[in-house]
């Protein structure tokens, strides 16, 4: 996902691949419910459609106030740029490396995490469709960890009260030589997909760089990598699945082109331009995956990171205010549309320009993204560029994000998620503590989705609070007869309103982990899967 800073659209996109290998790694460029399938559960708050719940309410006699936006980070994986920080480690030290990562997004009051578990053509599951991730397991024979980490991830972001989404790249099979086998068959794992059906893989571009790609223009291969995908939706309790910006690939030059004349020669309406046909078959990917996702588990939300740009406005009026690569044109990713046509649940466009740059500047860039989801149930979160901080230019600016996250604020955008979690572990210029401080400094809710299932529980119940030795606040308490809830949110009163103090999945203790020293009031409520929140508790209070 990560992006070199914006080019020209007339200027040639040379891949850096070790980091856009990452979130598709888009970040580089400038760039009627059923029930659970085998192997799942039914959430809580999940086995039915109904209203929202309304605003919570008051407690001890003042309004309760909480920021509801998602807060989250790219976990990558591919050529073990975030975890695990190598491949072959044990199962003791990857489990380890990850449980930190998790507590870095705790302590950043993060409520999401996007963890990279399709990087290019295999899994980090045990998958009928995928060999193991050799960034995993550290060989390429397709041979079982002998655990389950897919289980395991979910399981401990979900014991912090994060969302999990998992993340994948649905085209890529391959990474580039020599850090991945290329485009040599012969490298691949034995049951990689693409040794069996040869006829759907692409070796793209010429040379060194040279990877696989299922070629998005097979109907039966597009099946497949959909199917590969699902499996982990029907398996495991995912919150989201999630793409990055890698379709089509983005052109390399050289005077060489995506070889797929075999299947464009096959193509159902000979009036498509090639572009049209490609736009058309990423627009059958998103538009199926979204189908197929709701019908298995109607409460996984499908959302995309995709290029900052769709188009320019000197290309089309409907466009940005930009000067950057299309990916309209580019990599066939008709963005637009796929907002337009409600496919999604949320998109994260990569807007990884600084304020004030020429061809893309962030200023320009967020209102386009912002007045395109107006109208629509597609919420908007952003992209952060942070591995650009401490870059020459305006990203030697410490609060550059910072000032970024302003803007959004300004412009209703609704979450961010940062690019990507060693950046925000290396925190360079302090960039990362400014804007935790300045807007992340209380923990937040997950805004709720009007287009997902909704079961909000009844108020709970507080029933005892006391300090405790360690100086937090510790309460008991009930939950309200009808649904179960998923999740609580702790107020405390402070001052004209009650703000939000602590939030954790249902079943773990509700704390306060720094409470006043004098008295306080503390009203408690419950949310469902999708973040409908209950009415909330009569208020209850330590000395």
């Amino acid at each position: 996902m990560r992006r070199p800073p914006v080019r020209p659209a007339v200027v040639i996109v040379v891949a850096i691949f070790l980091a856009v290998s990452v979130l598709g790694i888009g970040l580089l460029r400038a760039a009627t419910y059923d029930p659970p399938g085998a192997g799942s559960k039914a959430p809580p708050g999940a086995a039915q459609v109904g209203p929202a719940a309304g605003t919570p309410g008051r407690c001890a006699g003042v309004p309760v106030s909480a920021t509801k936006e998602l807060r989250g980070m790219w976990l990558t994986t591919v050529m073990n740029i975030d975890w695990p920080s190598r491949p072959g480690l044990s199962k003791e030290k990857v489990q380890a490396e990850y449980r930190a990562w998790l507590d870095l997004a705790v302590s950043m009051r993060h409520n999401a995490i996007f963890v990279h578990v399709r990087p290019s053509g295999d899994a980090f599951w045990e998958s009928a469709y995928a060999p193991w991730s050799e960034w995993l397991t550290g060989k390429r024979d397709g041979r079982s960890p002998g655990w389950d980490p897919m289980e395991f991830m979910i399981t401990e972001a979900h014991a912090r009260n994060l969302e999990f989404h998992a993340w994948f790249n649905p085209y890529r099979g391959t990474q580039p030589a020599p850090s991945g086998p290329g485009a040599d068959f012969k490298k691949l794992a034995p049951n990689h997909p693409l040794i069996k059906h040869r006829d759907w893989a692409i070796s793209y571009p010429d040379g060194k760089n040279a990877r696989l790609y299922f070629d998005p223009g097979i109907p039966a291969a597009r099946k497949f990598v959909e199917d590969a995908m699902l499996e982990a939706v029907q398996k495991y309790d995912v919150d989201g699945v999630h793409f990055d910006d890698f379709f089509y690939p983005y052109p390399e030059g050289g005077g060489n082109d995506f070889a797929d004349d075999a299947s464009f020669a096959k193509r159902a309406d000979k009036s498509q331009s090639r572009g049209d046909w490609r736009r058309a078959n990423v627009d059958t990917l998103v538009r199926e995956m979204n189908q197929r996702i709701k019908q298995l588990k109607p409460w996984v939300k499908f959302g995309i990171s995709p290029f900052g740009i769709w188009r320019n406005q000197e290309t089309d009026r409907a466009g940005s205010d930009t000067h950057g690569l299309q990916s309209y044109d580019a990599i066939y990713a008709d963005t637009r549309k796929w907002v337009r046509e409600g496919w999604l649940d949320y998109i994260v466009p990569q807007l990884y320009w600084a304020i004030g740059f020429d061809k893309a500047d962030y200023t320009k860039a967020l209102p386009w993204w912002s007045n395109l989801v107006k109208g629509t149930r597609v919420q908007l979160y952003i992209g952060q560029g942070d591995y650009r901080v401490g870059e020459k230019g305006p990203w030697k600016q410490p609060d550059q994000i910072d000032r970024q996250l302003t803007l959004n604020d300004k412009y209703g955008v609704l979450g961010s998620v940062h690019f990507s979690a060693k950046q925000i572990r290396a925190d360079r210029l302090g960039s990362v503590t400014r804007y935790r401080d300045n807007h992340y400094s209380a923990p937040a809710l997950l805004p709720p989705m009007a287009q997902l299932p909704a079961r909000p529980p009844a108020a709970p119940r507080l029933v005892a609070a006391r300090r405790t030795s360690a100086g937090a606040v510790e309460l008991d308490w009930q939950a309200g007869t009808g649904p179960e809830p998923a999740s609580w949110a702790l107020y405390r009163v402070e001052g004209a309103a009650a703000k939000l103090v602590a939030t954790g999945r249902a079943g773990t203790k509700v704390q306060d982990p720094a409470p006043p020293p004098d008295a306080a009031q503390y009203c408690l409520s419950g949310l469902d899967r999708s973040g409908n929140e209950s009415p909330i508790s009569a208020p209850s209070g330590v000395t």
